[in-house]
């Protein structure tokens, strides 16, 4: 007993606390772990349109990581832009290094990556833009910010194959599609976007493409009906309205996270091929 007496430690060095690192030494993650959900979920459908998975797939899935943990210490430093914030600077300038690195790599193997590479720099600058009007979370930036992270699914499948299909396209904007309506009914929790119009609009323009890319052999029709999962949960929302407004956010995240696994395991599976390969 007399070795953990509050004397002893101050009196013998060895027992001392560990000094904290320094602020700018932790590194900083996306505060929202429901992109990380989006990330994963949208990488594993092009992985799975693919129809494989190799050393071109490990990197790509690092690269996408590194590429979305860029945008929150870039906008933190915009919102704090009078005074420069090290830590976010430091890892910002990290993760930025490491995506752009291995998109290099990606950009060597398959050079069609490019226009992936395009896109999501114009939805960073977009991001950035929005900051500077405080328009941040306006639906217009949230909905380019799922399309950005739904990018994903192309660079998935086209670092995989070593090209792009109009298949991994009608992938890209299915999960954009589906990923995006989470903002219609997470919008229904504040007062000043209670109005199910919004949401209504959205998924009745979204079945119209979804429709469009069927038509035009983007998608299968198994699918496409895995945006039904999107029009079940509006549904149900819809049905416990009252509820889903006054639900803490953690089991809000619960719900969404499992409309959004079963419309994964769907998107996953209809692409998949009947049978596997012969090893």
């Amino acid at each position: 007993m007399a070795l953990s007496s509050p004397p002893f430690l101050t009196q013998s060095p060895e027992f001392k606390k560990p000094s904290k690192l320094p602020v700018w030494f932790r590194p900083t993650f996306a505060p929202e772990q429901g992109v990380l959900l989006v990330l994963f979920d949208s990488f594993l459908t092009g992985a799975s349109l693919a129809q494989q998975w190799n050393q071109w797939t490990n990197i790509a899935l690092l690269c996408a990581f590194f590429a979305l943990q860029v945008e929150h210490p870039y906008v933190v430093q915009l919102k704090q832009r009078r005074s420069w914030k090290p830590r976010f600077v430091i890892w910002g300038g990290i993760y930025g290094i490491s995506a752009l690195s291995l998109a290099i790599v990606l950009w060597f193997h398959s050079p069609v990556l490019l226009s992936i590479y395009v896109l999501a720099v114009m939805a960073l600058i977009a991001d950035g833009i929005a900051v500077f009007q405080k328009k941040h979370k306006s639906i217009v930036n949230e909905l380019i910010s799922f399309a950005a992270i739904c990018l994903a699914s192309p660079l998935a499948y086209g670092a995989t194959t070593g090209n792009l299909s109009i298949e991994a396209v009608g992938m890209w904007i299915l999960n954009t599609l589906f990923f995006s309506s989470a903002i219609y009914t997470i919008k229904l929790r504040k007062k000043r976007t209670q109005s199910l119009t919004p949401g209504i609009i959205y998924h009745g323009v979204s079945l119209l493409v979804i429709t469009g890319l069927y038509g035009l052999d983007c998608l299968s029709l198994v699918t496409a009906l895995s945006f039904l999962i999107a029009l079940i949960k509006f549904g149900i929302v819809n049905c416990v309205l009252e509820w889903y407004r006054q639900a803490k956010f953690q089991a809000i995240a619960i719900f969404e996270t499992r409309f959004a696994l079963v419309y994964t395991a769907i998107a996953c599976i209809s692409v998949l091929p009947a049978h596997l390969p012969p090893s």
